[in-house]
């Protein structure tokens, strides 16, 4: 790759995205690739603070607006701290989400929100990426695996499946959106199969 890149993985809860986006990571640097690997929330110290806040604890432990609050601070120490010197250090950074999941999440689910979104996204964090893989997938299979997991971050979760199914729909209006840098990718198929395809992109 001739410069670095900030490459993000997005889709529903259980889409197999955190997968995708080490196994791609792992591809890159095999090519020789310089690889920062991270998630959001977290990402930084600060941030992995907030994580605990966001995704654990009662479903409606925050309103819309108070999450939506909490990931953009989350994001910009993620930004501060991680992203933006990795890129200055010449690294590609590949991020297991990032706005885009707050757009869908909190600005499309949790009530008609996304002008906050995407005001409080101009003002604190004005950064989109370079390449964004949207994972879909097939909702009840993608909860199932979710909640299987246990890993005790499943506040989203336990929202249920019309909550997955409606987040589904907003990452496809997110795709295609956003055409110039939003891939597709078809996640109902063996993690070797999706895997391969992403790499084409490498």
């Amino acid at each position: 790759m001739s410069k670095p890149r900030f490459i993000t993985f997005e889709g529903i809860d259980g889409s197999g995205k955190s997968t995708q986006s080490r196994r791609f990571a792992a591809y890159l640097e095999s090519k020789g690739a310089d690889i920062v690997l991270t998630r959001e929330p977290g990402g930084s110290p600060g941030a992995e603070e907030i994580r605990q806040l966001v995704l654990t604890g009662d479903p409606d432990r925050w309103s819309p607006e108070t999450e939506i609050l909490l990931f953009t601070a989350a994001r910009r120490d993620h930004l501060e701290k991680t992203i933006e010197p990795a890129l200055a250090a010449g690294k590609t950074v590949i991020s297991d989400r990032f706005a885009d999941s707050t757009r869908v999440y909190q600005g499309a689910t949790r009530g008609d929100l996304r002008g906050m979104v995407d005001t409080l996204h101009r003002l604190m964090i004005g950064r989109e990426p370079d390449l964004t893989f949207i994972i879909d997938m097939d909702p009840a299979t993608a909860l199932e695996r979710g909640l299987a997991r246990k890993s005790g971050e499943d506040r989203f979760e336990d929202f249920g499946l019309g909550f997955q199914e409606t987040l589904r729909h907003g990452f496809l209006a997110l795709a295609h959106a956003y055409p110039q840098r939003c891939i597709l990718i078809d996640g109902n198929r063996t993690p070797d199969q999706i895997a391969s395809e992403i790499a084409a992109y490498a």
